[in-house]
């Protein structure tokens, strides 16, 4: 039972407004305490979602990291919109493993008149190899040559079989690692830079031709020469197709950037 203390000095108005006072002070308190209670609760709502975000997107940076990842992914790579593999060097030392050990007979290999090119190869897996597939990998062989850094939109890209691409250099020459003589008829295509970076139901980051990731990609984004270095470019890709920014480092080829549009 509450208790009331009256003051004996002072009338039963003087009291009663003393009271009065009390409780709207209390009352204002009251209010106060709710209202700092209210930003609090929000306050620790929004931690919580901030958390849970956090915690997914840690989640899935795991299943990323965790991924067991294809032979073909240490090279360069892709999937052509008709489904064949495509693999093509780095450098030197991936260029001698992609003609070495990943070319078979009835494969097609690219290169350009450029030095420094890497070689790509189409995997037939003795499959007729179609004209599109012909046409994209020209189109990756051109822009992860020098000519995507150079600002180039095109150069001389040719293939060839593989028995046409040879370690023996002729007299005289001496061929340096990555390097291999070519011998017979060279068909010489059309081909232009053409890039997007996507990422595929597996989760893996495949760069390419446009035509090709976006056929092979749940979500992807064209890009073409500009003035964005690939690490800011790579954070950009990074934040729409929630990938491995490494692996989308990995994926691009030399020079500067700026995104297209898909």
């Amino acid at each position: 039972m509450a208790r009331l203390i009256l003051n004996l000095k002072k009338s039963i108005e003087e009291n009663a407004s003393d009271y009065f006072e009390k409780a709207k002070k209390i009352k204002k308190k009251m209010k106060g305490a709710q209202d700092a209670l209210k930003k609090s609760l929000k306050k620790l709502k929004e931690l919580e979602a901030k958390k849970e975000k956090y915690d997914k997107e840690e989640e899935k940076g795991k299943k990323l990291k965790e991924r067991k990842k294809e032979w073909y992914e240490k090279f360069r790579w892709f999937l052509s919109s008709d489904g064949f593999l495509v693999i093509g060097g780095r450098d030197a030392t991936s260029n001698e493993i992609v003609i070495k050990k990943h070319t078979e007979k009835n494969d097609l290999v690219f290169h350009t008149d450029m030095a420094g090119s890497p070689f790509f190869v189409i995997i037939s897996k003795n499959k007729k190899i179609s004209q599109s597939t012909i046409k994209e990998t020209a189109d990756a062989t051109c822009t992860f040559s020098r000519a995507f850094k150079l600002g180039m939109q095109t150069t001389d890209v040719f293939y060839v079989s593989p028995e046409q691409v040879s370690k023996k250099a002729k007299s005289g020459e001496f061929l340096v690692k990555g390097a291999f003589m070519i011998y017979g008829k060279t068909n010489y295509i059309e081909n232009k830079v053409n890039l997007a970076v996507g990422i595929t139901k597996e989760n893996a980051v495949m760069s390419g031709p446009k035509e090709a990731v976006k056929k092979n990609c749940k979500k992807f984004i064209a890009l073409k020469q500009g003035d964005e270095k690939a690490s800011s470019i790579a954070k950009k890709i990074k934040h729409k197709l929630d990938a491995d920014l490494d692996d989308i480092i990995r994926s691009l080829p030399a020079g500067n950037f700026e995104i297209a549009s898909s």
